[in-house]
C-alpha cells in the first residue's frame, strides 16, 4: 500500500514541480515519472521495514 501512495503521490509531486518551473508537457512526464519511482522505491523499502519489524 506504501507503494502504491509513493508513486501516485510521486508522480503529481513531480508534475505539479515542473509545471511550477515553467515546464513543457514532455519535462512534466518525465519529472513525473522520475519522482513516482523514487518515492516508489522508498515506499517499498519502508515497506520491507514494517514488515521485517511486524514479525
Amino acid at each position: 500500500m506504501l507503494v502504491v501512495a509513493g508513486v501516485l503521490g510521486g508522480a503529481a509531486w513531480g508534475g505539479w514541480l515542473a509545471k511550477s518551473r515553467g515546464g513543457l508537457k514532455k519535462d512534466m512526464a518525465q519529472y513525473a515519472a522520475g519522482f513516482a519511482i523514487l518515492w516508489g522505491i522508498i515506499g517499498l523499502i519502508a515497506t520491507i521495514v514494517i514488515e521485517r519489524m511486524a514479525a
